[in-house]
């Protein structure tokens, strides 16, 4: 059946957008530039401005972001990077990709990030990096991130693929470590009509070898310094991104006033001893690209109000220690606790700024009348 409250609606986004979109693409058309050019030199231009960077640089999706950026810190076979064992795929799989060893460490309980209590312990000779995830919106504790980071004399690669825009102690992420990443597939807060992403730095340095690495280490045209790939954004990409871009702030605020409501639903349905909300540390401003429970009999749930209805999505099932793929890393389970039970209890509502305040009423509704009442089990 279709949602009557589904995950996300593009659709409403889209809509009032549809002729500055349009026009966007029309003019990329006429101009017959769709592979870098002026288009992808003013949306790198807007987006340093935006996220108060000196370097930002249009990439072909968020994945390539991270690639791209360990790459430019040089980081190959045999080398280590400590990150979270809990975020999506392409956190560890990009440094996979390169041969260096994803080294795991647990999260907080509280905000799905990596814990930097354990961070320190994971720290060998070997680490080349510390790549921290802002997951759903919410931004790493990154004072200590980066005060172990300094003392190991390595970089830090915040993978802020879900959180553009989001600020930790007024500090927008992207601009503490020596790079971010970011991504614009069309889930995202700001989305593209595709695959794109952002890679963000203010070392003019790091910046000179990203670029360069962008376009298969070319420098000039068929003379190749080094091995690079093709992590172009198309043209095209950047004039959408471009029109949206503006509204970003807006549409933040849409959310976070959901997230509000949300608060205020479940408080009134007596619903906060059953239901565990997502937390915003007071020196963390929140984006919310997920709005994620945790609640005993996460699946029953699901069902439920799947058979309502109501989208949800498990973001993520599988932590990357218990993943098949990384079973060459020795982990079992039982290894990073917090991170399995995240893995089996969390659930992810619909949060979108087109929200209204009545699909919300639903949806809390519904999830009261399961872990209350148990109607339609």
């Amino acid at each position: 059946m279709s949602s009557k409250v589904p995950l996300l609606d593009l659709q409403a986004q889209y809509a009032p957008l549809r002729e500055d979109i349009l026009a966007a693409i029309g003019r990329v058309c006429d101009s017959q530039r769709f592979i870098m050019g002026p288009e992808i030199e003013a949306f790198e231009e807007e987006m340093a401005r935006m996220l108060g960077v000196r370097h930002a640089l249009a990439v072909s999706s968020g994945t390539d972001s991270l690639l791209l950026a360990l790459m430019a810190l040089e980081i190959k076979a045999d080398d280590e990077v400590v990150t979270s064992t809990y975020s999506f795929f392409a956190t560890a799989g990009s440094i996979a990709r390169l041969g260096a060893k994803p080294v795991l460490v647990d999260i907080d309980e509280t905000t799905f990030n990596i814990d930097p209590e354990q961070l320190s312990a994971a720290i060998t000779p070997r680490t080349k990096a510390i790549l921290p995830v802002h997951l759903f919106g919410l931004a790493a504790d990154m004072d200590p991130i980066l005060d172990i980071a300094a003392r190991a004399y390595v970089p830090v690669i915040e993978d802020a693929a879900q959180a553009i825009g989001a600020s930790y102690k007024s500090r927008l992420l992207g601009g503490m470590g020596a790079a971010g990443c970011f991504s614009f597939f069309p889930s995202k807060n700001l989305g593209a009509f595709g695959d794109a992403g952002l890679l963000t730095t203010n070392d003019d340095g790091l910046a000179k070898q990203a670029r360069l690495l962008r376009t298969h280490g070319m420098e000039p045209r068929y003379y190749h310094h080094i091995v690079g790939a093709n992590f172009r954004m198309d043209a095209l990409q950047a004039a959408i991104l471009r029109v949206k871009a503006p509204h970003l702030a807006g549409w933040t605020a849409k959310r976070r006033a959901n997230a509000t409501r949300y608060r205020m639903l479940f408080r009134d349905a007596g619903l906060l001893d059953r239901v565990t909300l997502p937390n915003e540390p007071p020196d963390r401003w929140h984006i919310f690209n997920q709005f994620v429970v945790r609640v005993a009999d996460r699946d029953g749930l699901k069902a439920h109000l799947d058979a309502r209805g109501i989208g949800t999505e498990v973001y993520y099932p599988v932590p990357f220690h218990l993943q098949p793929c990384f079973a060459n890393l020795g982990h079992r389970r039982g290894d990073f606790p917090r991170a399995e039970r995240a893995a089996a209890e969390s659930l992810a509502l619909p949060i979108y700024g087109e929200l209204t305040a009545a699909q919300q009423e639903m949806v809390v509704g519904a999830i009261g009348d399961y872990v209350l009442h148990r109607v339609g089990v």
